[in-house]
């Protein structure tokens, strides 16, 4: 073969390869970039047995964790399951707290949540609320407003996967504080407008939608605005106080399981999801590219360089999502404003669900002198 023809064969291959490295990428990124993106995926479950105060199923990581979950069948039967009562090689056995609709049964399969709460604050809780809308860049955002007597509002801003109803287990400490709570949605979500080019950006778009539920919130009275964030709708709350026009009027921020190392975060994601190692690494390197996201900004959330106010970091050693070292060096970085607070044992944005009594008052604790 002459060498004219040899190196163009070579380059042909070569392209076809890194096409071929480029579509491999694209595809692995494409469960990050969507909105609504989830750190991997419940696994299925067998109910075993069952009796008027306890449930027994297939033992996993997840089911033997301590503290409170939900089990949930695909038709919206559910059981709230507490305490570890008992285990076998294949089997764990669960005090069961309360069921929703329909009945579990021995042989049914379930998958295991934490959202515990189901409904919304008046059906869930007893407290009365109002539903309405802030006006977003996009559009309406859809938001419940718990009413207090306060100046100091809570706004917040649930995390991917998850919808409004991952604030409803620390209302009760808000009201019990007669703190108006904010809690509202962004672009992508059921109900809100769609992001323009229908992909997730990690916050760095998002975080717009939280700034106009500040100004919804000032525009209602609020004096001082705390912002309280599960995973990347932490993230949005550090954007947010660093980026906003009103982030004068912030006391302070509450960041549950924060995404401080955005490629970690995206690359655990995806190996949780099936995916071997290099394309998961490839998955992060797309999804960094399609989203757009600048990981020098990220690195300054990370770090702590914009942050102006107190903040409580909740975070778990255990996280399989969002490593714990990035939360333990930006509480080592600004240990004059951040406060963090360790949830052993328990998975990426379910630490009041590892230990609900320890979770809501280390949050008391830490609203009290801002009141």
């Amino acid at each position: 073969m002459r060498w004219g023809i040899a190196a163009a064969v070579a380059a042909t291959v070569t392209a076809g390869a890194g096409a071929a490295v480029l579509l491999l990428g694209r595809r692995a990124s494409e469960r990050a970039v969507r909105p609504g993106f989830a750190a991997g995926t419940a696994e299925a479950l067998r109910v075993q047995d069952t009796g008027p105060e306890w449930v027994t199923v297939t033992r996993s990581v997840e089911t033997a964790r301590a503290g409170r979950y939900a089990l949930e069948r695909s038709d919206g039967a559910r059981a709230v399951i507490g305490e570890v009562l008992g285990t076998g090689p294949q089997s764990v056995t669960r005090r069961l707290l309360g069921t929703g609709s329909g009945t579990l049964r021995a042989g049914d399969e379930v998958r295991l949540t934490p959202r515990v709460y189901a409904g919304d604050p008046a059906t869930d809780l007893g407290l009365t609320y109002s539903e309405g809308t802030v006006d977003g860049e996009l559009g309406p955002l859809p938001a419940w407003h718990v009413a207090g007597i306060r100046g100091l509002w809570v706004i917040l801003v649930h995390g991917p996967g998850a919808d409004r109803r991952q604030a409803l287990p620390v209302l009760p400490l808000l009201n019990t504080l007669r703190l108006p709570a904010l809690v509202v949605t962004y672009r992508g979500d059921e109900g809100a407008p769609p992001s323009p080019d229908g992909l997730g950006h990690f916050g760095e778009t998002e975080w717009r939608d939280v700034d106009a539920a500040v100004r919804f919130a000032r525009e209602q009275g609020a004096g001082r605005i705390v912002l309280y964030g599960w995973s990347i709708g932490a993230t949005m709350a550090l954007h947010t106080a660093a980026r906003s026009a009103w982030r004068e009027s912030l006391a302070g921020l509450v960041l549950d399981s924060p995404v401080l190392d955005w490629p970690a975060t995206v690359r655990r994601a995806a190996v949780r999801a099936g995916q071997p190692g290099p394309l998961a690494e490839l998955g992060a390197l797309a999804a960094e590219g399609r989203s757009q996201v600048d990981l020098a900004g990220f690195a300054r959330l990370a770090d702590g360089t914009d942050l102006q106010v107190p903040a409580l970091l909740l975070q778990s050693p255990d996280d399989a999502v969002a490593p714990w070292a990035a939360a333990d060096r930006l509480a080592r970085l600004r240990p004059e404003l951040v406060s963090l607070h360790p949830v052993p044992g328990a998975a990426h944005a379910a630490l009041w669900n590892a230990d609900p009594d320890g979770y809501t008052e280390a949050l008391r604790r830490w609203l009290t002198p801002l009141l």
